[in-house]
């Protein structure tokens, strides 16, 4: 079962939620091809830790093991301390994850700040 929470943040254009799924990790313009996991999704993003370090600007395609669900993305953030872990942005917002309730702010029409 994962473990959901939603962390609400008004700076945030969508809502956080903390939630742990398997996800792997295929680059589009290199070779490379690696399994992960999320750590916090949103509408936009996520933070996710990878098998494999990730770098700033490599443009990924992600895709939810467990659903098949795919998604552009491209690394924004990669934590110094822990090279693995790193926070995507999605090219088109959605609900790649599946949430089967998201927040209120993930719907396709919500107000983007």
């Amino acid at each position: 079962m994962a473990d959901i929470r939603v962390r609400s943040d008004s700076r945030r254009r969508s809502t956080r939620v903390v939630l742990k799924i398997v996800i792997s990790v295929e680059g589009v313009n290199e070779p490379l091809m690696c399994d992960g996991e999320t750590i916090v999704v949103n509408r936009h993003g996520a933070l996710i830790s990878a098998s494999v370090p990730l770098r700033i600007e490599l443009k990924i395609k992600i895709q939810v093991v467990l659903t098949g669900m795919r998604a552009d993305a491209r690394v924004v953030h990669v934590d110094p301390e822990r090279p693995q872990v790193c926070g995507i942005a999605l090219e088109k917002p959605e609900n790649i994850w599946d949430l089967p309730r998201p927040p209120d702010d993930w719907r396709e029409n919500a107000h983007e700040f």
